[in-house]
C-alpha cells in the first residue's frame, strides 16, 4: 500500500476511536447559528457528518482521477501499438525493398558474370584458333627447312642414294 492510503486509514481508525470515547459529548444538543438562522443539533454529529462528507469527496474525486489515469493510460497504450506497428509495417517494408535490391543486385551480377563467361569463352576459342593456325605455320616452317636440308644433304654426298622411301623418312612431322 501507499504512504497516503496507509495515512488515511490510520486517521479514519483515529477518528472512529475518538467518536466511540466521546459519543456523549458527540450528541449533546447545542444551539448552532448558520447565520440567517439558529438550530439545536448536536455539534458533534455535525462535525462528523461533515467530516465523512468531506471523506466521500475525497474518496469520489481519488477515484475519479485513478479511472481517468487508467483511461488515459488505456489511450495511451493503444497509440504506443499502433505506432509500433507502424514501425513494424514500414520496417518489413523496409526489408522487402532492401530483399528486391539485393535479389536485382544478384540477377545484374549473375548477367554481367554469364556476359563476362560469353567473352572469356570467344576469346579463349580465338585464342586457340590463333595458337593451332601458327602451330601449323610453324609445322609446315619446319618441315620446309627439314627438306632443304635433306636437299642439301642429298647435294653433299653426292650420289650416294639411299633406299628412303617417303614413308621411312623423318622429314614429315604429322
Amino acid at each position: 500500500m501507499r504512504f497516503r492510503t496507509i495515512f488515511l486509514v490510520l486517521a479514519i481508525v483515529l477518528i472512529s476511536g475518538f467518536v466511540a470515547l466521546n459519543v456523549d459529548e458527540f450528541t449533546r444538543i447545542s444551539t448552532l447559528s448558520l447565520g440567517f438562522t439558529t438550530i439545536q443539533v448536536s455539534l458533534g454529529l455535525v462535525m462528523l457528518v461533515l467530516l465523512i462528507a468531506t471523506l466521500v469527496i475525497f474518496l469520489a474525486s481519488t477515484l475519479y482521477m485513478q479511472s481517468r489515469n487508467v483511461l488515459e493510460a488505456r489511450t495511451h497504450t493503444r497509440e504506443l501499438n499502433a505506432q509500433r506497428e507502424l514501425a513494424d509495417k514500414a520496417e518489413a517494408s523496409r526489408f522487402t525493398e532492401l530483399r528486391a535490391y539485393l535479389e536485382a543486385q544478384v540477377v545484374a551480377e549473375q548477367q554481367r558474370e554469364t556476359a563476362l563467361g560469353t567473352v572469356l569463352a570467344d576469346r579463349f576459342a580465338q585464342q586457340q584458333q590463333v595458337l593451332l593456325a601458327r602451330m601449323e605455320q610453324m609445322d609446315n616452317t619446319l618441315a620446309a627447312y627439314m627438306g632443304e636440308l635433306e636437299e642439301r644433304l642429298v647435294q653433299r654426298t653426292g650420289a650416294v642414294s639411299y633406299n628412303l622411301s617417303p614413308d621411312n623418312s623423318n622429314t614429315a612431322l604429322r
